[in-house]
């Protein structure tokens, strides 16, 4: 260099650097355009991709393809893919979840004693039979108790939800039965007892843990170490112990009575295991078993004839079979009709038996001839009048639906083979007199679709009588809350009518009943139906040793057979949550979490899982096995059909999360066991609902709808694309804090007690706060850079509005040059500092170090966004106690969309884009303070894009929790910004927006053309309020300028915001008035010929009569609307003219 001038002044030296500082930024734009044009050249050859984009109709979907070992936490350091994609969000969150512990009770804590001040909160799953996969059922309670879950988890309980799954004895043991006969020609009994149940367990251990699989893949935050399988050891110990218990007190016993007999099955099922088919008149069915179908429908007439005279009684059946099993016929005792033939008989056609004349009040005289056959062997209402009558039981049919020996030339056929060979006789005999349609319900097995039967059989039943009283009474005192309170009456009714519980089944899958028939050596048989002789035992020697007891003999003299059946799978359900927790062993688990919480299920097993629950809470544990139930609707199709194979409506949950086409819906019935009929006309409602399939929605907009839907009562209907509404919804999360992330920059540092700070204070401190400068190290990271360019957005210098040695040393330490379109502030000040000469920097004065910005005071429009977020945090927090999904999913969806998107952060923008840095410092820590508890608030319902997206944001300290699931929940205390007030002024700042943005609408004007705004407003206090947010006004109504003036310029176009206030929007030189005029002209010309066309049509003679009310009241609103519109386009126009003249 040469010699060196005089010193430059400090002016001359920063007039230097502005100039330098312009320079450069010029030819750093070029070059970073040039740079571009580039790199999208490599990219056209084949560049790769930070993200893979896999093609998928529609586009292309982004996979997370980071390599992460399962339980491994994700990697977050890579940037947010440009739009929301469910598969790369809710890709290797659950794994890591799960293997941090997260899911258990003890996490944080020094075991299951460690119980916290907030408390307990325990529930069990209904556990989904092992033979399945989820539907939408399962779907829905499982983001229900999810959701309630995690919500407890993260207010600080000590929370334990506990999965598990139901072995459904009938269910398992008939798709085994079919494996083994279709892949090996083999039947249970060719292998034995003990290895078909060793096949059943292989089966089990090989597919049972599918449904697992797609509960980990619903997000379900479950503590994997306590998964229950109702067959595992610990759950048959609770099940011995809960038989033995209740058979040696009487409240288990044996008898002989009614069941509803499924032949193909060869078992008695459960009344939830019958399916009430209802049919409206002749009806052909098809039955396992028969290849021609079978008519069911009719009712059919016969004679029978009165013993000693001419006379004959007319008797209607809709099973003309069972009549080979009557014993009787009733007639009403005050029939006049009858009266001289009770105590008669009738002669059965074709046996020796004489039936009886009997008088039953139970008849209706009025109902077909007023007599009716009595077959109180199959038939549940014959069966009572058999009772009271002493009437002999005739069992007709074998265990496999065969007619039994006895009844002559019947015998040995299949019983509805009987029904013609019946009907033919009757015939033959000139006894039939006719058949008529009758409406009936048929009773269908659901798992074998096969006619149940009613037969005699002994078996075991619990008494329920006394258990139902003391259920009832828990409710009615309040122990026991249902809700919604509706279900009360259902409750009631059960109780109060509540029969025995038959708890046999004559199967091999399940709990053997652990009860044995006793033998005495050298005394006679023993009746098997005799309840004297069978003990219980939890073992064959504690059998053994009552037997001997009882009898008084010696144990060598007992010879025990344990009963072969099995218990009802109700049985070991309804013990399910205290077998979970170890019972009847005493274990900490069971000392800490029982009684638990809380169920959640469907209000469609209330009587079947609930009550026995209930039953044997109380009765074995002396507690109610929980505090409150809440029951949720069923899940109907978007027309409020049942879900049904057939209709070819049921939903794949999975086919929501990730999306499937019509044509894989289609294959999916293929492969079904529907008829081919029944599949075309399932395809044809697939098509009619999914024409172009489901579009993919994603777990956390499935979970989050299913839970908003909850409100409607006792059914839902489904509509897929209200679903697919909150994977937009999820898409504005993601957008909104990419925004976020964008303005708050690497460097910004939330500070928990900032935003109280500010609410209690409205002034500026004028004190200057100054930072080191970070260290030489930190100083070239992203965060090291966001901090200097965060300093410089309002001083052109680190210390202030002059340079000094801490610029120096920045200047020396910053290695690479910062990027004009990442740090413009930074960029502009490495030029000024360029600029200088190494003498001119080493002279400057020393520095204090980089100078903070001290927070400005809160705006109005932070004040409200605050307060808005304290009513979301107050909604959901309610929603949640009350059981109220609804409220709140509405409270998050509306803070989230219509608040924090919609308004928050339109206003933001230009803040963020001003030179205040100050303000920007404020705007940055209220939008945190949204975005962060934001995301808990909505954690609960959509766990994997909460996490996602918390995991990118900063934290408020190094201490906070590693997961958002296991952060603080918001709370009305830690969020106390409600301010009613400002709310009350941003409602009338929103009405001014929307006034001025539906008349820019109305003219067609663009959002890029900011207009000017004048308010007149006719009231002091409300110029007082507007004037405060005319900057927000400004923004919001896209206005280059917003004033309150009294006089409006000329040229306007002039609406009513309300009483108080008109909105002028400037239109001169905006648009052209004659075009608009012609165009609007055309709009109130089309909208005036409709309501011409609706009154005319409402004046057509008889249009009350013949037109539904429905339809008579969306013509009557769409003239009203049509008719506003009118008005407002006649406003419009003279507005115009006024422009053009």
């Amino acid at each position: 260099m040469g010699e060196e001038g005089p010193p430059k002044t400090a002016k001359q030296l920063e007039k230097e650097a502005k100039k330098a500082a312009e320079k450069a930024a010029k030819l750093e734009k070029l070059a970073a355009k040039e740079a571009k044009t580039v790199e999208k050249t490599v990219a056209g050859k084949g560049a790769e991709k930070k993200e893979k984009k896999v093609k998928k109709e529609g586009g292309a979907v982004i996979l997370y393809t980071k390599t992460t070992p399962a339980g491994t936490k994700k990697d977050t350091t890579c940037p947010l893919p440009d739009a929301y994609s469910p598969q790369y969000v809710e890709a290797a969150w659950y794994s890591w979840w799960e293997k941090s512990g997260f899911f258990k009770p003890e996490y944080g804590r020094n075991g299951v004693k460690d119980v916290p001040p907030e408390g307990v909160f325990m529930m069990v799953i209904p556990p989904p039979n092992v033979t399945g996969k989820l539907h939408l059922g399962h779907a829905l309670t499982n983001s229900v108790e999810d959701a309630i879950t995690r919500y407890h988890r993260m207010n600080g309980k000590m929370t334990l939800w506990v999965p598990g799954s139901d072995h459904a004895g009938i269910a398992t043991q008939v798709v085994v039965e079919k494996k083994l006969a279709r892949e090996e020609g083999l039947s249970r009994h060719d292998l034995g007892r003990e290895k078909f149940l060793d096949r059943v367990f292989q089966w089990k251990d090989e597919y049972g843990g599918a449904i697992y699989d797609q509960l980990r893949k619903l997000g379900s935050s479950v503590d994997w170490d306590r998964v229950t399988f109702t067959m595992d050891p610990k759950c048959s110990k609770a099940v011995t112990e809960a038989f033995v218990l209740l058979h040696e007190e009487g409240t288990i016993y044996r008898s002989n009575r009614l069941v509803n007999w499924s032949c193909s099955l060869r078992s008695a099922i459960s009344d939830i295991e019958v399916d009430k088919v209802e049919l409206p008149g002749k009806t052909l069915m098809s039955v396992p078993g028969y290849t021609e179908k079978v008519e069911f429908g009719v009712i059919i007439s016969f004679a029978y004839k009165v013993e000693g005279c001419e006379e004959e009684i007319v008797v209607a059946t809709t099973r003309i079979e069972t009549m080979l099993g009557d014993t009787a016929v009733a007639v009403h005792p005050e029939d006049p009709r009858y009266k001289k033939l009770v105590g008669k008989s009738v002669i059965h056609p074709f046996s020796d038996r004489k039936l009886p004349i009997i008088a039953d009040t139970f008849v209706e005289r009025d109902f077909g001839t007023g007599a009716v056959k009595i077959t109180p062997a199959h038939d549940p209402n014959d069966y009572e009048c058999g009772k009271r009558n002493n009437l002999p039981f005739v069992t007709i049919f074998t265990d496999e639906g065969l007619v039994s020996p006895g009844c002559g030339k019947f015998s040995g056929m299949k019983r509805f083979d009987a029904r013609k060979a019946v009907l033919a006789a009757l015939e033959e005999k000139g006894l039939y007199r006719e058949t008529k349609d009758n409406p009936m319900v048929v009773p269908v097995c659901s798992r074998s679709k096969d006619i149940v039967e009613p037969i005699i059989k002994p078996q075991w039943y619990v008494k329920c009588d006394n258990m139902a009283e003391e259920a009832q009474k828990a409710v009615d005192n309040g122990d026991l809350r249902l809700i919604p309170e509706s279900h009360k009456k259902t409750w009631s009714y059960w109780m109060g009518g509540m029969r025995d519980w038959c708890i046999s089944r004559q199967l091999w899958w399940g709990h053997r009943i652990p009860a044995y028939h006793v033998t005495v050596l050298g005394q006679g048989p023993a009746d098997p139906t005799d309840n004297s002789y069978w003990v219980s035992g939890r073992s064959e020697e504690e059998a053994r040793s009552k037997a001997a007891k009882r009898f008084k003999v010696k144990e060598s003299q007992i010879q025990l057979v344990q009963d072969p059946d099995v218990l009802d799978t109700w049985f070991s359900s309804g013990l399910f949550p205290f077998s979970v927790l170890g019972w009847p062993d005493k274990t900490d688990d069971l000392e800490v979490f029982y009684p638990g919480a809380l169920l959640e299920t469907g209000h469609d097993i209330i009587f079947f899982w609930v009550a026995r629950m209930v039953f044997f809470g109380q009765k074995l544990m002396g507690k109610l096995p929980f505090k409150d139930v809440f029951l949720h609707a069923m899940v109907r199709d978007a027309h409020g059909r049942k879900m049904s194979k057939s209709l070819g409506n049921t939903i794949n949950p999975m086919d929501v999360i990730l999306g499937v086409t019509l044509e894989e819906l289609h294959k999916a019935l293929e492969g079904g066991n529907l008829d081919p009929k029944e599949v075309e006309k399932a395809k044809a409602g697939q098509t009619q609902d999914y024409p172009d399939g489901i579009p993919e929605c994603g777990t956390d907009a499935m979970r989050f709808g299913l839970c908003a839907y909850t409100a409607q009562g006792r059914d839902i209907n489904l509509d897929v694309l209200r679903v697919q509404g909150y994977r937009f919804f999820c898409n504005k999360l993601w957008n909104a804090t990419k925004f976020a992330m964008m303005y708050l920059g690497a460097a910004f540092s939330p500070v928990k007690s900032l935003v109280q700070e500010l609410l209690a204070s409205k002034s500026q401190s004028s004190t200057p706060t100054f930072s080191p400068l970070p260290s030489s190290s930190d100083i070239n990271q992203p965060s090291g850079l966001s901090q200097l360019n965060s300093c410089l957005q309002s001083s052109p210098f680190l210390g202030g509005q002059k340079p000094s040695s801490t610029d120096t040393q920045a200047f020396k330490d910053i290695t690479i040059q910062p990027n004009h379109f990442t740090h413009p502030h930074l960029s502009r000040w490495y030029h000024r500092m360029n600029a200088l000469t190494a003498s001119d920097r080493s002279s400057l004065p020393p520095g204090k170090g980089v100078l903070l910005a001290t927070p400005a005071p809160l705006s109005p429009m932070d004040r409200w966004i605050l307060s808005r977020l304290a009513y979301a945090v107050e909604q959901v927090n309610i929603g949640f106690t009350e059981y109220n999904f609804p409220l709140a999913t509405s409270a998050l969806y509306n803070f989230w969309l219509y608040e924090v998107c919609d308004v928050y952060l339109e206003y933001l923008k230009p803040v963020f884009q001003g030179s205040d840095s100050s303000a920007v410092l404020t705007a940055r820590t209220v939008l945190y303070t949204c975005l962060d508890s934001g995301l808990r608030l909505i954690s609960p319902f959509m766990p994997f894009i909460s996490e996602e997206l918390f995991q990118r944001l900063p934290r408020w300290s190094a201490m906070e929790p590693p997961s958002i699931m296991v952060t603080p929940f918001p709370t009305i205390t830690n969020t106390p910004f409600r301010n009613t007030e400002v709310e009350a002024e941003v409602e009338l700042v929103q009405k001014i927006v929307s006034v001025v943005r539906s008349t820019r609408a109305d003219y067609n004007i663009p959002n890029k053309i900011k207009t000017q705004l004048f308010l007149k407003v006719f009231c002091p206090t409300t110029t007082t309020i507007v004037k405060q947010y005319t900057t927000a006004l400004a923004t919001l109504a896209y206005s280059q300028q917003v004033e309150v003036v009294d006089s409006p310029p000329s040229g306007c176009a002039i609406v009513t915001v309300n009483d108080k206030i008109t909105a002028h929007l400037v239109l001169k030189g905006l648009i052209d008035p004659a075009k608009e005029i012609e165009k609007l002209t055309k709009k109130r010309s089309a909208l005036q010929q409709t309501v011409e066309k609706l009154q005319k049509a409402a004046k057509v003679p008889d249009y009350l009569a013949k037109v539904p009310e429905d339809v008579r009241k969306s013509n009557q609103e769409k003239v009203d609307v049509s008719q506003m519109e009118v008005a407002r386009l006649a406003d419009a126009m003279a507005a115009l003219a006024s422009i053009e003249a």
